[in-house]
């Protein structure tokens, strides 16, 4: 991987969440993942739309919504997510 390609995990947070095709869910607030390996696990939600709010995903115990890492498909300006990945 190219040093360019890195992304720190502060550059992250905050970035906006969409859909392919372009529908917006929300905005990154926190990132969970396994501290053994590094694993990114779950995105967590802050600020979601009501459209992502009828969806009905994964919640932790305080009610935020997560997206599996296993769904971002792409990293710029905003965080492309794979819809068909999380229902």
């Amino acid at each position: 991987m190219a040093e360019e390609d890195k992304k720190y995990s502060k550059q992250l947070l905050g970035k906006t969440v969409v859909s392919k095709s372009g529908k917006r869910f929300g905005e990154v607030g926190d990132i969970i993942f396994e501290t053994r390996s590094g694993e990114l696990i779950h995105l967590l939600l802050s600020s979601p739309t009501g459209y992502i709010e009828k969806l009905e995903l994964e919640k932790d115990k305080e009610g935020n919504i997560l997206i599996p890492f296993s769904a971002v498909i792409a990293i710029g300006d905003f965080m492309v997510v794979s819809e068909e990945d999380i229902v």
